[in-house]
């Protein structure tokens, strides 16, 4: 089956997948949109695409089977709601809900998975982490039994405001853009940190009890923002559905270079990495691991350039194009997207209760 794609969304995200999109073997057609007419014309120009439109209406009109929703993270909910309601099969962007509050986060999950079973579309989450070649690597570990039973495992997302951060709010925000935008909770981004561990042990997140940093006199990071949040890093504990824990720190503000990782411990067997490379450990020793030779195959056309994030983009591409032409459950599906967000969402709720220990909610597993 040709899939044919509209990529919505043309910003400095976006316009890395117009390429991969393009060259798959099959994609039989597709169109780009975005509501600068400029961007999309400059696009399409460069891309040598002749279908464009000018929003996201039009586009949900058109005869496309399927959308890729990168725009702004507050609006990927409504947007995948809205294509999911036109008859188009979806990929989102990071994160799949993002609101002001804990329970406007919950809520649209649960509308998210809600509109997935309804109209038995498919669903994917963009995560990166997910085909990072350090997943790669773990996955053939756990499958293999190296790890033994999961004792314990930590993610992070450092990510200090100096690092680019006032710019990238600044173009997703546009003409609406003020300092009552900054200051988001870092625990309302977490899928960097939690989709790895979650699905490298195969557990989810049950039960966190978090705590947050708050910098004195902070300009980001204050009670005057649509946000109302003081804690610019957050730290959270998970209890997991197997038994073992886990840490995810969300940092932004920390004297670290950028950084989006994972370390996992088992019974019998660790990895982890940093500065110094990936490794696996064990009892009596650690050695060195070459975690790109665990990279799965991909069509010719799209493994000469791997894109960013880690080698991750045309990894994406794949598996929703190949997802959609066959019917098939993505692995990031919609009820795995939402398993990695409310982790962060009732993190945060912990935090501003003081590491109350609270409950994670869940919405099941994907049909068999």
């Amino acid at each position: 089956m040709a899939v044919s794609v509209g990529l919505v969304g043309l910003g400095q995200f976006g316009t890395n997948f117009v390429q991969p999109f393009r060259d798959h073997p099959e994609v039989g057609r597709l169109a780009l949109c975005d509501a600068v007419p400029d961007r999309v014309k400059a696009c399409a120009e460069e891309f040598g695409i002749s279908e464009t439109y000018g929003s996201l209406d039009e586009v949900c009109r058109s005869d496309v089977n399927a959308l890729a929703i990168i725009t702004q993270p507050w609006l990927h909910f409504e947007h995948v709601l809205q294509a999911l309601e036109a008859g188009k099969h979806v990929y989102s962007a990071v994160p799949p809900a993002f609101g002001v509050s804990v329970e406007e986060i919950v809520e649209e999950c649960g509308r998210l998975v809600e509109a997935v079973e309804r109209t038995g579309l498919t669903y994917m989450l963009g995560e990166t982490t997910y085909f990072r070649p350090e997943t790669m690597y773990c996955h053939r570990r756990a499958a293999a039994g190296d790890f033994g039973r999961f004792v314990y495992s930590e993610g992070e997302y450092f990510h200090d405001w100096s690092h680019g951060l006032l710019e990238v709010a600044r173009n997703r925000w546009g003409k609406e853009f003020g300092p009552d935008k900054l200051g988001g909770p870092p625990m309302f981004y977490p899928t960097h940190s939690t989709s790895g561990i979650i699905e490298i042990t195969g557990a989810r997140m049950t039960h966190v009890s978090a705590f947050g940093v708050t910098v004195p006199d902070d300009e980001i990071w204050r009670p005057e923002t649509i946000f109302g949040n003081t804690m610019s890093s957050q730290v959270a504990l998970y209890r997991m559905s197997d038994g073992s824990t886990a840490r995810i720190a969300e940092c932004r503000r920390i004297g670290h270079v950028p950084r989006e990782g994972f370390r996992i411990f088992g019974s019998e067997g660790s990895f982890v990495s940093g500065v110094s490379g990936a490794k696996w450990v064990t009892k009596d020793g650690w050695e060195n691991v070459d975690v790109e030779a665990a990279r799965e195959p991909l069509p010719e056309a799209l493994a000469a350039d791997l894109g960013g994030h880690g080698g991750s983009h045309s990894y994406l591409v794949h598996e929703f194009v190949d997802s959609v032409a066959r019917g098939r459950l993505p692995r990031t599906n919609v009820w795995q997207a939402v398993r990695y967000a409310l982790p962060g969402a009732m993190a945060h709720a912990s935090a501003l209760r003081g590491g109350e220990l609270l409950e994670v909610p869940d919405f099941g597993d994907p049909p068999r």
